[in-house]
């Protein structure tokens, strides 16, 4: 039996608000279990230097700690600047993006995801990119009531979880305490139509074998097909 009383298999309870801040172009909180974050998507007509005159955009994500969101109070990552976590979790969350996103089709403009974790319960980087698909999606629902879209922009849909093995079995969706002493700990980003993305996977004590592997990514490919269908309930779809 789970600490929180879960099948080995099951989901946290999840919820996606969409619309959730008032004035960002997307928006969405997502809570499983006790992990809640809030992403908003921010249209701007310019792209990095880097980019310019190349007639594509850029899609990308910022990702932080509110002071209590854990059980310890953390420094705010805006007086000392991102820390190497939070940097490193950005970063996956602005690649799993644009992995399903025309970059020609979005034309040169920038979408910025600031995700932002009001309460951490294990996951949050996993519950980010869940969210930022819908914040995304709205985002660009509201360019092209602007009219500023003149292309189908988005190539599949997006979402992730994580997975784990904890006690020697293995486990869908790791809460904190599941997380914190698990053997194996895994993030898996996968597309609607089943295909990979990024697979983050690491053995915090034994190796762990092919065919633990195997049932990882099976248990995730089944969470992130139960969180495909939620994204597209909140969306209509």
């Amino acid at each position: 039996m789970r600490i929180d009383g879960r099948q080995p298999d099951e989901l946290r309870p999840t919820k996606l608000e969409r619309g959730f801040a008032k004035f960002a172009e997307g928006s969405c909180l997502i809570t499983m279990g006790d992990t809640h974050m809030l992403v908003t998507a921010t249209v701007e007509d310019r792209v990095p230097p880097w980019l310019k005159g190349q007639g594509q955009g850029w899609v990308t994500a910022e990702y932080a700690m509110l002071p209590r969101s854990g059980r310890q109070r953390n420094q705010r990552d805006g007086n000392r600047g991102p820390n190497g976590r939070s940097m490193e979790i950005q970063r996956l969350i602005g690649r799993a993006l644009r992995a399903v996103i025309d970059m020609e089709a979005l034309g040169e403009r920038t979408i910025t995801l600031d995700c932002d974790a009001l309460r951490a319960d294990g996951g949050t980087r996993t519950a980010a990119i869940t969210a930022s698909y819908v914040a995304l999606v709205d985002a660009l629902d509201w360019m092209q009531k602007q009219r500023t879209l003149k292309k189908q922009v988005l190539k599949d849909s997006l979402a992730a979880v994580s997975v784990g093995v904890v006690n020697g079995v293995e486990l869908l969706d790791l809460c904190y305490e599941e997380d914190s002493k698990a053997q194996t700990d895994m993030n898996v980003v996968m597309t609607g139509s089943g295909k990979f993305v990024e697979v983050q996977g690491t053995a915090e004590a034994d190796p762990f074998s092919a065919e633990t592997l195997g049932k990882l990514l099976a248990l995730a490919k089944k969470g992130i097909h139960e969180l495909t269908d939620m994204q597209d309930a909140v969306l209509g779809k």
